[in-house]
């Protein structure tokens, strides 16, 4: 636990050099010096369901350990379970995790996306609920969005959700889910009234995943991986305090949602940060000899200076956030700043290696493959590139929407392939 003997405030906050001593005597007692890791070129995936499997539980058991020690959910309400203090608090802590090698999880994510969203559209009463276990990794979370019919035009979705009395009984089919089969919850988009436009009748739901009547199918990737799933519901009941937000009136909650996963994508996250690609980058220059091409040297300096463009945008969004204020800077900029950095890294990865990126010998050249084809994570992940230029000449440039003639009629009369 964050010892409280050092405090500059009247409501125990620590002193925050206090506090940062305790936070890097807490991660040295918890977590090895990147330096000391096993593999500095480690994917950030797994071909082995199994393997899969531990590192998510491997994720989910950090963030319990942080939660406990009472570095988790900084500044998250105390009534919800977290510590109350300021986003510099969030700032120390994240700088001096950077030292460390951190277990990388969805965990991590999902706090990202939903615990705002709760603290925003939830009820004093599912905050308390859901927050402490949030915030402990006692619940995983997933996002149950897209739908075979509805990717980029996500309010078209057809999952359904009718009323019944106090509850609403669910029907239909997610897919592209990450890390679905390891879950215990769900973040639900359904459709409650088919009979108004599509970004109404849309209602978000707080979904139990170990509900009888929910079928949970890994989708395998070209690379091995099972990242992903397919989710079918057929006749799951839904309690009415399941709701997140008002029910027909979703689109706000997943908006909100959507708006903290291009931040977090996008490199400002609230989760671990990692070692920046340029680091990398670099090394492999030295590696391969290319440390003084003049060329290489000026893509790595023009990566480097993105890189860190994005760190900041990524920190001035989260702190806003914390601080209870609309995002500084459009979160859609910043998912699309990241996915041309995935752009120019992979490229320049390739550039540096030369044909030797292409044979895979070790795990060195299986990261340079990756880096160049991870791209297509960044570019499709959390919503597509044409999406985010949308959404910001809309919100952010005030350009008139795209011209459509599906967005006053209902629903059900949407044609539909």
């Amino acid at each position: 636990m964050v010892d409280d003997r050092s405090q500059s405030a009247e409501d125990g906050t620590p002193d925050l050099e206090h506090f940062r001593e305790a936070a890097r005597s807490f991660l040295r007692e918890h977590l090895p010096l990147k330096q000391e890791s096993d593999d500095q070129w480690a994917l950030p995936f797994f071909t082995d369901v199994a393997e899969a499997e531990q590192h998510f539980l491997r994720g989910r058991r950090w963030q319990k350990t942080l939660y406990e020690h009472g570095f988790a959910g900084l500044t998250y309400p105390s009534e919800f379970g977290g510590r109350g203090f300021d986003a510099r608090y969030e700032g120390v802590f994240r700088d001096e995790l950077l030292l460390f090698d951190i277990p990388r999880a969805l965990v991590a994510a999902t706090i990202s996306m939903l615990g705002p969203t709760l603290l925003k559209f939830g009820t004093d009463e599912q905050c308390r609920r859901l927050l402490p276990r949030l915030l402990s990794g006692d619940d995983a979370w997933c996002q149950l969005f897209s739908e075979p019919g509805a990717g980029s035009d996500l309010a078209t979705l057809a999952c359904r959700a009718e009323r019944d009395g106090d509850r609403f009984i669910v029907n239909g089919q997610k897919v592209w889910t990450s890390g679905a089969q390891f879950c215990t919850h769900g973040m639900l988009l359904a459709r409650t009234n088919p009979d108004v436009p599509k970004h109404k009748g849309i209602t978000f739901f707080l979904f139990d995943l170990g509900s009888p009547g929910v079928d949970v199918r890994p989708l395998f990737q070209a690379n091995g991986s099972a990242d992903f799933s397919e989710v079918f519901m057929t006749d799951v009941v839904v309690p009415m305090e399941a709701v997140l937000g008002s029910v027909d009136e979703g689109w706000p909650v997943v908006r909100a949602v959507l708006s903290n996963e291009a931040s977090f994508i996008g490199g400002g996250g609230a989760g671990e940060p990692s070692e920046p690609t340029n680091e990398k980058l670099v090394r492999l220059a030295r590696e391969f000899g290319k440390a003084e091409d003049p060329v290489i040297r000026q893509d790595l300096v023009r990566h480097f200076s993105r890189e860190r463009l994005v760190s900041v945008m990524g920190a001035r969004i989260q702190a806003s956030i914390r601080n209870g204020g609309p995002p500084a800077v459009d979160p859609s900029l910043l998912k699309l700043f990241t996915t041309a950095n995935r752009v120019l890294s992979g490229d320049l990865a390739m550039a540096i290696a030369g044909p030797s990126a292409m044979i895979t010998v070790d795990t060195r050249s299986e990261w340079l493959q990756a880096e160049l084809t991870g791209r297509y994570v960044f570019s499709i992940g959390g919503g597509t590139s044409e999406v985010q230029r949308n959404n910001l000449a809309e919100r952010s440039l005030g350009l008139p929407r795209e011209p459509t003639n599906d967005r006053a009629i209902p629903w059900r009369k949407i044609p539909r392939g």
